[in-house]
Order: structure tokens, then C-alpha cells, then sequence
């Protein structure tokens, strides 16, 4: 069995390494199971793609797309005529397309329109809100997909609601804790933690990309401030997405304990995250990490397609509501946090399920 596996950005690159060594573990049995690693380019910076190859002990892809920069159309464009070159030469047995990103969706289309086979892992998560393009990306590829690894039952239910058969649904966990679980032991003290003086506990992490939480400066303004005069001046760590930076300029100078850094590899910020107090987010990735952490968790958004983070985790939705802000903080001052649960099959096994039933599958 021949795969081919797709990967293009920061959270693609956290989940295809557990199922890089779940296939390589086979192969090492005497199974007829390899891979091509495609990397589409979509993440270009070396903080936000090379690194992670690298600490994640992923080899170098076999195929490196190369799209670069541009709108999500001409990404897409640009990865769906790359993809489909490589198919051309490539035909493997099976395609493999992770999360929701735009070389998610791009690889998807080229897949099934050259009757290949494909597989989505982390299939069926919905927010329903339209406005996320990854929402959209993920609606295109459920439509597509032959086989289809979920994180939740919740999940299960969201595809078989549009037709999707039993017999497609393979209910086996969430691959980015494979990650976490595996790396756990390894994360790295950023430099930050010493030059900033930081105690575990003492300090918070802040990330925002989400467009629109970034794009306007008024409400980046806005959503600063909140978070700064909610922090009770405790030091707040940002690493910053190059689609945020755009839009900082001066306005971070405004404030004392915003502690801006670059972006950071995954093992580093994982550190910090770890031992931090809380983090604030508009990651959907960052919330799964925060709940098995069992790190408090504010998340910038009125909706998320994670649910089982807020239901049984330490997530909690506040959008951009000011009240709704201040009273996350205030129940984390005050020890009200929930220390939260971790999902059903959020164990660290969940790349092995999937392989496992690829190769049931393939040698049927």
C-alpha cells in the first residue's frame, strides 16, 4: 500500500508525525505499507514550517510544493496545479489529508478528481460558522473523502447527518495529542522564560491570527487593551504570526507587560504553555493542547468546532465580549477554573488506530 501524505501548515505538520511513525512501525513488521511526505508550502517561514520537521523528527518531504504567499485563492490555486503534477507522476494507492487548511482542501480536489482514494484525519469537526475559511475547507473535504479518522463521537454524528455510512467512520482520537504526548518529555525552555524573569504560573500566553481578529486595527486595539487591563499586570508572552505583526506597529509599545517574541518551534511553546497561568487564543489546535494540559484556556471566538474543550475541557468561548473577558479572568483569579477532563481516546494512540485500519482496509 502506497500513500501519499499531504501536509502544508503549522497544525498539519504536528499531526502527520505520529502517523509518520505509526507507518514506518509497520513497515518495520513486514507490512506492505509506505509513504511519500508532499508539503505544499503553504507555511514558509522557518518558524512556522522548518523547524518542525526538524524537532518533530519528520523527514524532509519527498515533494515540496512551493506556493509561497497570496490569497487563499491564489494558494489554492497554486496547490491544486502543483498537486496535480505530482499526481501525475505519483499515483499512490491512497491520499492522506489532515485538519482543515487550505492544502487540505486544494490536495482533496486534486485526489478525487484523479480517482484517487481519500482520507481525511480529524474528519466531521464543525463550527458552522461560514466565516471561517477553514470551515469551509472542512465541509469540501468531508464531501470528498472515502475514509474518514474522527477526534469525537460528535464528529461521527456531524457526518452521518449528510449521508456519510458507518462503515467510512473510524472513531480513533485526536493525532495532535499523539504529538503532545510524545514530545511532552522534550519541550524546550524558550529564552524568553529567562531574559523576562517568568515563573511558572506567573505569567499568561497570547496568540491571535484569526482574521477577524487581526485585520482591523480598532479591534485589535481593542481586544489588546481588554486582555492588558484584565491581566492584572502579570506578564503576557506573545508570539507573533506573521499575519499579526502586519498589523502591530507601534500599538504594542503602548503596554508594559505585553512581551512580544517571534514565532516559535512547537516544542518551546509548548513549554510555555505548560507553565503558564492561562493562555488566550483564537487557535482551535492550542485549545485541544491547553485541555490535556489541564491549562485554563480564554479563547477569542463566539464559536469552535472543538466543543469537547469547553464541555469536559478548560476552554472557555468569550469572543470579543469586554464582560464576558473580565469574568474569565476574574474566575481564574479567584481558583474557579475547572481543572477539566481529558476526552475519550485523547491517549496518545490514535495514529497507530488509524494505520491499523488503513492496513485492515488496503488488505482486505
Amino acid at each position: 500500500m502506497k500513500l501519499t501524505i499531504v501536509a502544508g501548515a503549522r497544525p498539519n505538520f504536528i499531526k502527520i508525525a505520529p502517523l509518520i511513525r505509526a507507518i514506518e512501525k509497520k513497515s518495520k513488521q513486514g507490512i506492505n505499507i509506505n509513504y511519500e511526505l508532499v508539503h505544499t508550502g503553504q507555511h514558509y517561514d522557518k518558524n512556522l514550517s522548518g523547524n518542525f520537521f526538524r524537532e518533530l523528527n519528520i523527514p524532509e518531504p519527498e515533494v515540496n510544493l512551493n506556493v509561497g504567499s497570496g490569497t487563499q485563492a491564489e494558494q489554492t490555486a497554486a496547490i491544486m496545479i502543483g498537486f496535480e503534477k505530482y499526481l501525475n507522476n505519483n499515483r499512490p494507492d491512497l491520499v492522506v489529508v489532515v485538519g482543515d487548511v487550505t492544502s487540505t482542501m486544494a490536495c482533496a480536489i486534486v485526489a478525487k478528481k484523479a480517482d484517487i482514494k481519500l482520507a481525511h484525519v480529524e474528519a466531521g469537526i464543525r463550527s458552522w460558522d461560514l466565516s471561517m475559511p477553514e470551515e469551509i475547507n472542512r465541509m469540501v473535504t468531508d464531501c470528498l473523502a472515502d475514509y474518514f479518522f474522527t477526534t469525537s463521537k460528535l464528529a461521527n454524528e456531524n457526518l452521518k447527518s449528510t449521508g456519510v455510512r458507518d462503515e467510512q467512520i473510524f472513531y480513533v482520537g485526536n493525532v495532535m495529542i499523539d504529538t503532545l504526548r510524545h514530545e511532552e518529555s522534550n519541550f524546550k525552555k524558550p529564552e524568553i522564560f529567562n531574559t523576562a524573569h517568568l515563573h511558572e504560573k506567573d505569567y499568561f500566553v497570547l496568540t491571535l491570527h484569526r482574521p477577524n481578529n487581526v485585520d482591523e486595527l480598532s479591534h485589535l486595539e481593542f481586544i489588546l487593551k481588554t486582555i492588558v487591563h484584565s491581566s492584572k499586570n502579570y506578564k503576557i508572552v506573545f508570539p507573533v504570526h506573521p499575519r499579526t505583526k502586519n498589523q502591530l506597529n507601534d500599538l504594542v509599545n503602548e503596554f508594559d507587560n505585553l512581551l512580544t517574541v517571534e514565532p516559535m518551534g512547537y516544542l518551546e511553546f509548548n513549554y510555555l504553555v505548560k507553565h503558564c497561568k492561562a493562555v488566550i487564543t483564537d487557535s482551535g489546535g492550542i485549545t485541544e493542547e491547553a485541555t490535556v494540559m489541564h491549562v485554563p484556556c480564554i479563547t477569542l471566538r463566539e464559536n469552535t468546532e472543538r466543543p469537547e474543550t469547553c464541555e469536559i475541557g478548560t476552554n472557555v468561548l468569550v469572543g470579543s465580549d469586554l464582560a464576558k473577558i473580565q469574568a474569565a479572568f476574574e474566575k481564574l483569579y479567584n481558583n474557579q477554573w475547572p481543572y477539566g477532563a481529558i476526552p475519550e481516546l485523547w491517549d496518545g494512540n490514535s495514529a497507530e488506530r488509524i494505520i491499523e485500519n488503513l492496513v485492515n482496509l488496503f488488505q482486505a
